[in-house]
This record gives structure tokens, C-alpha cells and sequence, in this order.
């Protein structure tokens, strides 16, 4: 298959340990597409390189677990730096849950491919902000330690597009909804308005890309002949995902395709 087959090209790009190496391969996976020099095969067979790791990522930052990860003072430059850098992680990470949804899962429609290599490149323009920033505050991504939870539900979820719609978008990336508005006030509180604007460009987005996740988690859900509501709840059971804790953004949940009863499900799970 050419080069200009759409998944092979995001393995590619999910392979590449350096961060701005990453970036920039994904911005020209889409000019391509825009283009027309680049289109998805569902059918093709792939697998990732024998021994290669996944996700390319570089040495630094050290992984270690959440517990162990420094306090961050907001009346500290470098406080600021350490929350900043957390954001950076989390969209670094991103890009690479967007490139392996893109690439490892067959047999979907078209659209299901361009739509993740959308939300690819909204997440790659993300962490180009949120590192320039970082470089602004005299700081660099690698400088602190990070953990890598994130990546744990995409390994667990290799299997099955269902049960990956399910619990990376609907779950972890949903919980950036409600973890923004209260990183933004803490950052505009301590004078930081630019990161603040960069954390209002990053909802925006990640609105779409939670909508992306509920959608196609609907649609195979039809396809297989499966009630939502129920197939979520034994979805999260089987594979051990976390529960979301409030406060929840529900304007944002809701503008992001969760229905009235998902909501009401959510706020009864937290009650527990």
C-alpha cells in the first residue's frame, strides 16, 4: 500500500518519539488529506512494527505514578510551569489517542478516519500552544516528572472499537471538560490570562472531540444491535474504568452529545 494510505501514515506518526517531529507529521497527514493525495483504506491489514514501542514517546518527561507527582503553588512561576506541563502531557497524549483510534481499528466508514484525524490535528495544535507557552514561563516539556495513566485505558481497549469509543472519549477525554473551567479560574487568579485563553481554545475543541467518541460509540452500538445506556455501564464495569468525580461541566457534557438520562446516570454514579 503507498505511503499516502491515510493509517498507515498515523502509525507512523504514532511511532515518532519526538514531540515536534509528531506535530508536524500529523499537520502534513491532513494538508495531504485536504488535498486529496491522501484517503483511508478500512480494509488494509496492519500491525504496528514488531517490538516498537507505542506510543512513540520521548525519554523525558519521566513517568511516575499520579502520587508522586510535585505539589503546584500558583504563586510560583514554576508552580505554574508544573501545571502547565501537566496540560502539555495530556495533550501529547492526546495526540496519540486520536493517531491509534485513527489507525488500529478496521472496517469502519470513512468519516470515523477523517474525523480522528481531525481531532489529531486539534490536539496537535493544542500542545504546540500549551509548549510554547510552557517555553515562555522558561520551561520545557521533559522538565517535570508526568504520568502515564492516560495511555492505560487506550492498551486495554486494543480489542475493540466499541469498547475504546466507550471509555477514551466518553470517559477520560470527558473529564477534561470538568477539569477546565477550574484549571482556567486558578490560572486567571494568579495573572496567567494567556494560559487561560489557551484553556478556552482547548474546550472549544475537546467539546468536538467527546461529540466525535459519543457518536461513534452510537453507531456501533446500532450496529451491533445494543442499548447504550446498559452496554456503557457493563463496558465500564468490565474493563475497570475510573468514576468520574464532580463538579461535572454539564453545559459542555451536554453540548458534547450526552443525553439527558447519560447525565442523570453520571450524577447518580457519583452519589455513591
Amino acid at each position: 500500500m503507498s505511503c499516502f494510505e491515510l493509517r498507515t501514515r498515523a502509525l507512523h506518526c504514532l511511532l515518532l518519539s519526538d514531540p515536534s517531529a509528531k506535530v508536524a507529521a500529523v499537520d502534513a497527514m491532513a494538508a495531504d488529506v485536504r488535498s486529496g493525495h491522501c484517503a483511508p483504506d478500512p480494509q488494509l491489514p496492519l500491525a504496528a512494527p514488531a517490538g516498537a514501542p507505542l506510543p512513540g514517546r520521548p525519554v523525558l518527561p519521566a513517568l511516575v505514578l499520579p502520587s508522586a507527582l510535585g505539589k503546584r503553588s500558583m504563586h510560583t512561576v514554576e508552580g505554574r510551569a508544573m501545571l502547565i506541563h501537566a496540560l502539555a502531557h495530556i495533550e501529547f497524549n492526546a495526540i496519540n489517542l486520536a493517531l491509534d483510534a485513527l489507525w488500529r481499528f478496521p472496517d469502519m466508514p470513512a468519516d470515523y478516519y477523517t474525523d480522528w484525524l481531525r481531532v489529531a490535528q486539534e490536539e496537535a495544535l493544542h500542545f504546540s500552544l500549551v509548549a510554547a507557552h510552557l517555553a515562555a514561563l522558561g520551561y520545557a516539556y521533559g522538565d517535570f516528572t508526568a504520568h502515564g495513566s492516560l495511555w492505560e485505558m487506550v492498551a486495554k481497549t486494543t480489542g475493540d472499537v466499541l469498547a475504546r469509543m466507550a471509555l477514551v472519549p466518553r470517559v477520560l477525554e470527558a473529564r477534561g471538560l470538568d477539569a477546565n473551567p477550574p484549571m482556567r479560574a486558578k490560572l486567571a487568579q494568579a495573572g496567567d490570562l494567556q494560559a487561560a485563553a489557551i484553556l478556552d481554545i482547548i474546550l472549544r475543541d475537546e467539546i468536538g472531540h467527546v461529540e466525535v467518541g459519543n457518536r461513534w460509540y452510537r453507531h456501533l452500538c446500532y450496529q451491533r444491535g445494543l442499548a447504550p445506556r446498559p452496554t456503557f455501564a457493563a463496558l465500564c464495569e468490565t474493563y475497570w474504568a475510573p468514576v468520574p468525580r464532580g463538579p461535572f461541566n454539564l453545559d459542555a457534557r451536554r453540548l458534547a452529545g450526552f443525553t439527558e438520562e447519560e447525565i442523570a446516570d453520571l450524577c447518580a454514579s457519583n452519589q455513591h
